[in-house]
């Protein structure tokens, strides 16, 4: 750790900048949302926390796209985050497995065999994922698809020697490009070949290295899996690697020669599956003609999985066969496909959701008859971020401000931040924590003047909404208060208004019209109000091209306002929302995902909370939703729609946004516009509140409020964005690894005291 503090020295001496170094390093090309980014967290608690633990994924070759705005529309450019190679990465060619696909499956006296396949080989990457301060390193393992040695005969034999060999990428192809699609289900045959390349592959690994330990090296003739499930865990992280339920059920029932009971027994006592979503359009159901063509045995083995299933549904419930038609693995209507979902429950011991609210929808919804079966499956692990990227890394200076009041043990132990509430209406504390918002402001302010040519006002309020782009996220919603705020700046110039920079950031799925539309009239927008000289520095919207985790390291520091505004039921948790809390944000937001929770950590007094409840909105539906209600008996959203119909922000193309319009008021299924009034006078509080603090801190204009009052009322959102920071202990994914550990997985974290960064322990010597 000693080393650390000589670094910029060296460097400085070689002539190089660090932080130019770090600029030049490419984002790994891993994940495409939420998804991949918790696992990025997951991995760097598990092993803080001393955890034996692999991550497996896919060594894509081009990550999801980079994202570039060109006239205010969204193109795609490939993501060739590899092309001067991964310094991070070490080629394991000695582990280097088979993976099958097609043929097909004979009877034989030693059980079924699947042979006439075609094979792709899988070859480890590893990248170490190091411990905080604990001298432990997990490894995360990357399958990258190679074509096998031998080259098709058959074109050989034709004397097509150069055609033999270019039929070598369509093996490769498996492991080129990850799919962009976030929240939304995309049934390709290649997609199919991914999710089942990381699940042979990954079993395959995970079973050579329990026979290879002292537990299932017991018999000398055959491996004895009877230990299987406590020392090995497998974490379904959604529904994309389903496939390895019926993947090890092969293995053990034709390669091993379990008995079905023993290895089904097995399976369900290894796998745990998390659900990451509600959403119907992104539960994968993939169509049996598609799995009888690339992995026959698997839809033979999930038919027998299916058939003892519905057995054990009858039992519980008899007669009633709506039921049993409800829960069947393979759904009937229409084409025939495989339910993946109910194939992770059924082969799972343990079923959770990632925030309260949403495991609690699960069960009484999306998954009501399953948690009526197995009560016992279901359970809840709310989600978390890691400290150590998302404050000690990214926001060094507040990371420095927190360990001079507390210590630094709060880097491995999050919920020590609680220490901050004292310090919540220290004066000298607010002005502090104050200062280090300004300076990461001017550094982003710094940063947009650059990449975009936008001079904004450091003084603003940093109104943020950084996310992928999804109806159900609700940028749309986010772009008309945008509008509402310019037409009142338009209706009356010199009355008071607090200034704001408002961001959005987010990359639309490249088949997404709704979405890349949502983008152009966001684009749009700001083309019109920072062009406006009426308007001046009062208001500016930017569209942050390219959002991904290094630009996030620079906008969570800098957020005065973080937005997270989906309908309440849609947002499985969020993870942005916790960042930005994390980093001294305040949040106005609907009750949805871990909003919901981190307004009980820190109190409803603390957040902007707005909008329709989970109930509400389910009793809208059932009432029935009618757009034109709303836009018919609201003066703004009338203004705001109507603008946006007739071309005010599109005077090139009147017509560009009347489709945003019909789905506004048509065919919305995320219902902005019962939500609109709410959030625009939730909105107006926010304003009011950061607008004193803005007084305080850059104008003379309050003078004449008595003193008392006025400094009470200037240090209220200093005041919240404290006890935000101080109420995120919770939401540390160290403290959702140790629940997975304990509660799913058998395992026991380690909670040792770590040494104080850049203290050399008693046995390192010092570095000179």
């Amino acid at each position: 750790m000693v080393i650390e503090s000589y670094i910029p020295t060296v460097f400085h001496q070689l002539g190089l900048d660090i932080e130019e170094l770090e600029e030049l390093e490419e984002d790994a090309g891993l994940g495409n949302g939420g998804l991949g980014r918790l696992a990025a967290c997951f991995l760097d608690s598990m092993a803080t926390l001393g955890l034996a633990a692999y991550g497996y994924g896919i060594r894509y070759e081009y990550g999801i796209f980079a994202q570039k705005i060109r006239n205010g529309e969204q193109t795609e450019e490939p993501d060739d985050w590899l092309r001067f190679g991964n310094p991070w990465e070490k080629a394991r060619p000695e582990y280097m497995l088979p993976v099958n696909f097609y043929g097909h499956v004979e009877n034989t006296p030693q059980g079924k065999k699947w042979v006439n396949t075609q094979v792709v080989f899988a070859m480890p990457y590893d990248s170490p994922v190091p411990g905080y301060g604990n001298n432990v390193v997990n490894t995360l393992r990357l399958w990258s698809a190679k074509s096998p040695v031998e080259f098709n005969l058959k074109f050989f034999n034709d004397g097509d020697y150069i055609q033999a060999v270019l039929d070598r990428n369509i093996a490769e192809n498996i492991s080129r490009v990850l799919y962009p699609n976030d929240n939304f289900f995309e049934g390709k045959e290649l997609r199919l070949k991914q999710e089942y390349f990381m699940c042979a592959a990954t079993l395959q690994d995970i079973i050579r290295r329990f026979k290879s330990s002292k537990f299932g090296c017991r018999d000398p003739v055959r491996t004895s899996f009877d230990t299987f499930p406590e020392k090995v865990a497998i974490q379904l992280n959604d529904t994309h690697p389903s496939l390895a339920i019926p993947e090890l059920m092969r293995i053990l029932v034709d390669v091993e020669g379990l008995p079905w009971e023993k290895a089904w027994d097995i399976t369900v006592k290894t796998c745990a599956y998390t659900n990451h979503t509600v959403l119907p359009e992104a539960l994968e159901r993939w169509p049996t003609s598609m799995l009888h063509s690339i992995l026959p045995r698997h839809l033979q083995i999930i038919y027998d999985i299916n058939h003892l299933h519905l057995q054990e549904v009858q039992k519980k419930f008899p007669d009633d066969w709506e039921r049993v038609k409800r829960m069947s693995l393979i759904e009937e209507e229409g084409e025939k496909r495989v339910n993946m979902a109910h194939l992770c429950i059924v082969g799972s011991h343990a079923v959770n959701g990632v925030a309260r609210i949403h495991s609690d929808i699960l069960k009484s919804d999306i998954f009501r008859d399953f948690y009526e079966l197995s009560p016992e499956k279901f359970q809840n692990k709310t989600n978390g971020i890691t400290p150590r990227r998302w404050l000690l890394l990214c926001n060094p200076s507040l990371a420095d401000l927190i360990a001079e009041k507390i210590g630094e043990d709060w880097i491995v132990h999050l919920e020590q931040l609680q220490q901050l509430k004292q310090f919540a209406k220290d004066a000298n504390f607010q002005r502090a924590v104050q200062k280090v918002k300004q300076e990461n402001k001017l550094k982003l302010a710094q940063l947009l003047w650059k990449e975009y040519g936008v001079k904004v006002n450091p003084a603003s309020m940093f109104d943020i909404q950084v996310k992928r782009i999804h109806e159900y996220k609700r940028q749309l919603l986010n772009c008309l208060h945008i509008i509402v705020l310019y037409n009142r700046i338009k209706r009356n110039p010199a009355a008071n208004f607090t200034p704001r920079t408002v961001m959005i950031g987010g990359k639309a799925a490249p088949g997404y019209h709704m979405a890349k539309k949502v983008i152009k009239l966001i684009c749009s927008v700001a083309n019109v109000v920072n062009n406006d000289p009426i308007v001046g520095d009062k208001l500016k919207v930017i569209f942050l091209e390219n959002y991904r985790v290094t630009l996030a390291e620079k906008i969570m520091p800098a957020a005065d306002l973080s937005q997270q505004i989906s309908t309440a039921g849609t947002e499985a948790s969020g993870t942005g929302n916790m960042k930005f809390m994390l980093n001294g944000a305040l949040t106005i937001g609907t009750l949805d995902g871990a909003n919901v929770e981190m307004a009980e950590e820190m109190g409803q007094e603390n957040i902007f909370i707005f909008g329709m409840t989970v109930d509400q909105v389910e009793t809208l539906k059932h009432h029935g939703y009618n757009a034109y209600d709303y836009y018919n008996s609201h003066p703004d959203i009338k203004q705001c729609v109507d603008q946006i119909q007739n071309g005010f922000f599109s005077p090139s193309n009147q017509d560009e946004f009347r489709d945003v319009v019909d789905v506004l008021l048509k065919y919305d299924r995320f219902f902005l516009l019962a939500d609109f009034d709410a959030y625009i006078k939730c909105q107006d509080r926010v304003s009011e509140v950061y607008q004193l603090l803005h007084m305080k801190y850059h104008t003379l204009s309050y003078i004449n409020v008595p003193y008392a009052e006025r400094l009470q009322d200037q240090s209220k959102w200093v005041e919240m964005a404290i006890n935000n920071i101080a109420s995120s202990g919770k939401f540390s994914s160290d403290r959702t690894i140790a629940e997975y550990a304990r509660e799913i997985w058998g395992a026991e974290p380690t909670w040792e005291k770590l040494p104080a960064p850049h203290e050399p322990r008693e046995e390192e010597p010092a570095v000179k």
